[in-house]
């Protein structure tokens, strides 16, 4: 008797995830009520559209959720989650904001906070996945 393969997952989100640094601090997100993550926290960003590069998609994601204007610097890594129902690439950019000013609209509430303040925040699981690997890239970095 020929033995079922299992059913084939669809290929992984990519989704991209902006790191804001001001003053020390990074910028996390708290997703609204409603939504798959409601009520934890994320590096802002959003999901790559076809024919769109990772800086193009996340230069218009941050505009579009949170009214800010940046300029998309250089590439710090990504992480991959896996859960039952769904699968993310997290792809990571270093991020400045260059104008505007905070107009939320798929999340509740922003923060800037201290690498060591982060870990008491309730962050998504890829974003957990990502933190842990920025932590060590500047532990590495002495930054």
């Amino acid at each position: 008797m020929p033995q079922k393969s299992p059913p084939k997952r669809p290929p992984p989100f990519r989704v991209l995830a902006a790191v804001l640094r001001k003053n020390g601090r990074w910028l996390i997100a708290k997703r609204k009520k409603g939504d798959r993550f409601a009520g934890l926290w994320e590096f802002p960003g959003g999901k790559l559209e076809p024919g769109e590069t990772p800086k193009e998609c996340l230069a218009r994601e941050l505009y579009e959720e949170l009214g800010i204007r940046t300029r998309i610097g250089l590439y710090l890594g990504s992480v991959c989650y896996s859960s039952p129902d769904f699968a993310i690439e997290l792809i990571a950019y270093k991020v400045t904001h260059l104008a505007g000013s905070f107009r939320l609209q798929d999340h509740e509430e922003v923060r800037w906070v201290s690498p060591s303040e982060i870990g008491h925040f309730a962050l998504t699981e890829p974003d957990k996945l990502l933190l842990e690997k920025l932590l060590a890239k500047s532990a590495l970095e002495g930054t």
